[in-house]
């Protein structure tokens, strides 16, 4: 193509792009005042206002997409047809909603992300915009179907992966790879794993095809939401802006220690206490736990009535407890089978002492009479009431856990490793939050306060109302005969209530957070390996319908609770209806620093294959070693080398070093330029070490050093002692 060729293309293009611009603005001004127009709006009932309001928020949400990049490439069919591609899609309402912008799910922008020349699906080109806010500044074409050219340009791929960096992941909506875009559009309603090495792009995977599931499955995922589930609030801080970029906000993001509403995380288990918490042995342990709140009385307790004492002893409490066991209820459900027993008991005991040598149990009505007389003096009895609350107490999660812990007595009682005593019961791990969470099925809810509370404020709300009603009634005799209308003619006292009842305003993703019996229809968990077997009950109890997008790489595993492999996790819970995927490129980690973290892997994991990386940055990283009193120091120089660029930075360290992150909480992060020290002492720290080490050295976009005090742990200086020069006085590459 001619500069003025090309020129005048350049020109139609942004002339287009401001047009579906301009197009956006009319349809988010209008959908805002849909909005507005839903919420001011009368004669309808609460819920179907709630139900519209919340319709027109979705619809506006949509809209609000970023401004950079809302068109982003076009495809030419061999056809003639043209399709302008981007993160949501336009269309004309006036001529049967031809597309302005294919949304990028659509099928029929499919062929953008994995047409080839040698298989172009029927395209003649692939056009991708270079766009600054809402500027077109360039386009790179990709002709297809020449002979002898198999593979996609990537163009606008290196562009990408070579960009800076900014505060938050950036979605991958206009460079989806085709390995990528298959994952994506998998048509799996089950279990997907996708397993790959750090930068081959396994978050931004799991994210992009949340999305594409909202838009084919909109009317069923909608109503539930979707759960992500991340390693560190860190990072979700990070990924938590691509959703909404892509016009999605029904998504509820949690780390595994929030997912228990309310909860807060105070401590940190020793890796022996989490690998204990974390396996399937502990719900042995937990339901010892409850069955040992169940007692029986030591000593026989004696409960006075107006004509008789009687004993409520071992014996008749273990009865009761045995019926209580027997009707299958949770613990605090079955409180009420357990006191019902127990009281029906003692009321035989007092009938039977009350009638000795007159009354036989032949004479059913007047035992019935003395039965039912005795009863009703023993449902206000306090001294019963405070011995079976004794025996059988309503207990919550929290008071029982924080027990347990706190008693090495009831430790031994339930089966327990002794390792699990802790001084102070309520200071709660993450690995806490599953047996939390697990005792909430266990225990069940004592909810007859609730209920009682709920019936006291429904009397209050129609009291309430029939007092407006009768404020709302017109002397009929001063009413015109054309006007005979009173209150009565147009709703009721109750209907009136309805009205006055509190609706929950908030958002779908707010209420699903607050709920701990919330139940969403997709989950996305990260950093997957990590995760424990009792972590993977919650989330199957999240998700009924098993639909999960789990992202992970074995070769990273730091937790001594995680996973080894993935079909025990998964089997006891889908059989054999999970299905696995690999991503095997790397576009993230430049070649150079890849070479350095690949002999870090081979050290720990030699069957394990590091994935192959697409670009090389032209920047070979670095070491130094320096003494103790010059560490702060040489820091302190990468912080203002890095202060001048552009992109971000961060320095990994040992856990408690201050100024540093632990690699644990770098883990899915990336960064232009990284800086690690004492390497040796991030191996030293435990027996996943290496693995972290993995992890830190693979952040880094460009940029890469390492300072240690130590010699240099044997894979680095291995490579250090292969004949690669020193750039300067003070540094040698490794």
């Amino acid at each position: 193509m001619s500069n003025q060729g090309y020129d005048e293309e350049l020109r139609e293009e942004r002339a287009y792009v401001a047009a579906l611009y301009e197009r956006l603005d009319r349809e988010r001004a209008a959908a805002q005042a849909r909005y507005r127009g839903a919420l001011g709006q009368t004669g309808v009932s609460p819920g179907e206002r709630e139900n519209d309001v919340r319709f027109r928020s979705r619809e506006a949400v949509r809209l609000d997409v970023a401004d950079n990049g809302l068109c982003f490439g076009r495809l030419d069919a061999v056809s003639g047809e043209t399709s302008y591609i981007g993160r949501i899609g336009l269309f004309d309402a006036e001529n049967d909603y031809e597309p302005f912008l294919l949304d990028w799910r659509a099928p029929a922008a499919r062929p953008f992300y994995v047409a080839t020349a040698a298989t172009p699906e029927n395209m003649r080109r692939r056009r991708q915009f270079h766009t600054m806010g809402r500027r077109v500044l360039d386009f790179t074409d990709e002709v297809l179907g020449r002979p002898g050219d198999d593979e996609r340009g990537d163009a606008a791929l290196l562009a990408a992966v070579n960009a800076p960096r900014g505060e938050g992941m950036r979605d991958i909506v206009a460079t989806i790879q085709a390995e990528q875009d298959e994952i994506i559009r998998l048509d799996h309603a089950g279990v997907l794993v996708v397993e790959g090495g750090p930068g081959t792009g396994k978050t931004a995977v799991a994210l992009h095809r949340v999305a594409y599931l909202l838009y084919t499955r909109r009317e069923r995922m909608s109503r539930s939401g979707v759960l992500v589930v991340g390693p560190s609030p860190l990072f979700l801080d990070h990924i938590g802006r691509v959703l909404p970029s892509l016009g999605e906000s029904d998504v509820v993001f949690l780390t595994t220690g929030d997912l228990v509403p309310g909860l807060r995380v105070t401590a940190e288990d020793r890796p022996e206490v989490a690998r204990l918490k974390g396996s399937l042995k502990i719900l042995d342990v937990l339901a010892a736990a409850v069955a040992d709140r169940q007692q029986v009385p030591g000593e026989p307790v004696p409960i006075d009535l107006g004509d008789v004492t009687v004993e409520l002893d071992a014996e008749l409490a273990t009865e009761a407890r045995r019926a209580a066991r027997a009707s299958g209820l949770p613990h605090n459900e079955a409180r009420a089978v357990f006191r019902e027993h127990a009281v029906a008991l003692v009321a035989e005991r007092a009938v039977a002492k009350i009638g000795e040598g007159w009354l036989s149990p032949a004479d059913r009505l007047l035992w019935a009479d003395l039965r039912a007389e005795v009863l009703d003096e023993l449902a206000s009895h306090e001294e019963l009431a405070t011995t079976l609350d004794g025996l059988w107490p309503s207990l919550t999660p929290e008071v029982l856990l924080a027990t347990l812990y706190a008693s090495p007595r009831r430790l031994e009682a339930a089966g327990a490793d002794p390792a699990l005593f802790r001084a102070d019961g309520p200071a709660w791990t993450v690995p806490d939050v599953p047996l939390l969470d697990e005792l909430v099925d266990l225990l069940g809810r004592d909810d007859s306060a609730d209920r009682a509370a709920a019936r006291r404020r429904v009397a209050a709300e129609a009291e309430y109302a029939s007092g407006v009603m009768d404020l709302m009634k017109l002397d009929q005799e001063e009413l015109d005969e054309d006007v005979q209308l009173v209150a009565e003619d147009l709703l009721d006292a109750g209907e009136l209530a309805e009205r006055f009842t509190e609706r929950d305003p908030r958002a779908l993703a707010e209420r699903a957070a607050a709920d701990r019996d919330w139940t969403y229809g997709h989950v996305v968990v990260d950093e997957a390996q990590e995760l424990s077997e009792m972590d993977w009950r919650v989330l199957m109890r999240r998700c009924p319908s098993r639909s999960f997008t789990v992202v992970g790489d074995l070769a990273q595993r730091r937790s001594a609770a995680g996973a080894t492999a993935w079909g025990p996790v998964f089997e006891p819970y889908v059989g054999d209806r999970w299905l696995y995927r690999e991503l095997t490129v790397n576009y993230r980690t430049p070649a150079e620093i890849m070479t350095v973290a690949g002999a870090v892997l081979k050290s720990f994991a030699p069957d394990v294959r590091p994935p192959e990386s697409v670009r090389a940055c032209g920047i070979r990283p670095w070491s130094r070693r320096v003494a103790a009193d010059e560490l702060a120091g040489a820091v302190g120089d990468f912080v203002r080398d890095e202060a001048g660029r552009d992109g971000t930075s961060v320095v990994i360290g040992p856990p408690g070093v201050p100024g540093t992150i632990p690699a644990a909480a770098a883990k899915g992060l990336e960064f232009d330029a990284v800086l690690v020290i004492e390497p040796e002492r991030i191996l030293a720290a435990g027996p996943r070490g290496a693995a972290e080490l993995y992890v830190a050295l693979t952040r880094a976009t460009q940029r890469l050093g390492v300072l240690h005090r130590d010699p240099l742990p044997a894979a680095l200086t291995g490579l250090a002692e292969a004949g690669v020069p020193a750039r300067s006085g003070h540094r040698r590459f490794l």
